[in-house]
């Protein structure tokens, strides 16, 4: 039996499911989601396992017209990925009609599909279940439209519409090879970039629009508690730190007598202690580091 190995890469415009995408097909969550564009600051490789191949999913943040150093830098991020990879899913959500954001990638794709290499460019039209199907037939015309695409596959990550079938499809875009990373291993982020990023997930709840770009958070330190393990279950503290760029993000983020800041650690700890596999005392501390987003220095000890 023949094998196949080798990356591939998402992009597509701010919250186009590019990251539940890449969950989907791990089968496991390896990329935080949120509603909130621009959610995604890392690449996160997912890896998928089959008995043939082992496709590793590589989740940028999406393509956008920068305003802040930030941008620029996210976008940098994005364009030497695209360098790297043997395919590239483009993911266009069917619920929302092809726009300029769209239509500035799409020329990107295709610069980059003619370029030396020809990496091949497969259209991924995400949000399937959310449209009924004329309006689905529409959308993937228009899509097809963009750009001369080696496929086009609309999908569903939710309800598992034809994840399989675009599975399949990036894998048969991949060069022979044997296995990157041993089996049974899911990511190769490291734990504490996984936990900062379940932390600021779970601080992403249900904030005003002005939050998410404004919010960076930095793990502190990992460390066992030297004391006997409960039922064979280790005790772990971590310490997290949240920066926001104003005093009044601050309060937005630790809400009213600390309530809200009490609820970001709830859910973030069920998370961090089903990764880590122990029990998980939560430090979180929330700090202002003035418009962090347009300092080059700030932005280098934040990891950007």
């Amino acid at each position: 039996m023949t094998f196949h190995s080798g990356f591939a890469c998402f992009v597509g415009r701010p919250n186009a499911g590019k990251s539940t995408l890449t969950n989907a097909l791990v089968g496991q969550k390896v990329a935080i989601t949120s509603g909130r564009p621009q959610t995604t600051r890392h690449t996160v490789r997912g890896i998928v396992h089959r008995p043939d191949a082992q496709l590793i999913l590589v989740d940028t943040p999406g393509l956008h017209r920068p305003r802040t150093l930030l941008g620029e830098r996210l976008n940098a991020l994005v364009k030497d990925t695209l360098t790297e990879v043997d395919v590239v899913g483009f993911c266009l959500p069917a619920d929302q009609r092809v726009g300029p954001g769209d239509r500035f990638i799409a020329e990107q794709m295709t610069e980059l599909a003619r370029d030396g290499r020809g990496t091949p460019v497969v259209a991924v039209v995400t949000k399937a279940d959310l449209v009924g199907k004329g309006k689905l037939a529409e959308h993937l015309m228009a899509v097809q439209a963009l750009g001369d695409w080696t496929d086009i596959v609309p999908v569903s990550a939710t309800s598992g519409y034809n994840v399989d079938v675009l599975e399949d499809v990036l894998i048969g875009h991949l060069p022979e090879g044997t296995p990157l990373y041993a089996d049974g291993e899911l990511t190769d982020e490291p734990e504490a970039v996984m936990v900062a990023e379940l932390v600021r997930e779970a601080a992403l709840e249900g904030v005003r629009d002005e939050l998410p770009h404004s919010l960076a958070v930095v793990v502190d330190e990992i460390v066992a508690r030297d004391e006997p393990a409960a039922n064979g279950v280790p005790m772990l503290d971590v310490r997290v730190n949240l920066f926001v760029e104003r005093d009044s993000q601050k309060a937005i983020i630790i809400g009213k007598g600390g309530a809200r800041l009490r609820d970001v650690g709830s859910q973030a700890r069920r998370e961090i202690e089903a990764l880590l596999g122990a029990r998980v005392y939560l430090d979180l501390h929330v700090k202002v580091a003035k418009d962090w987003q347009r300092d080059p220095k700030q932005l280098g000890k934040l990891g950007f």
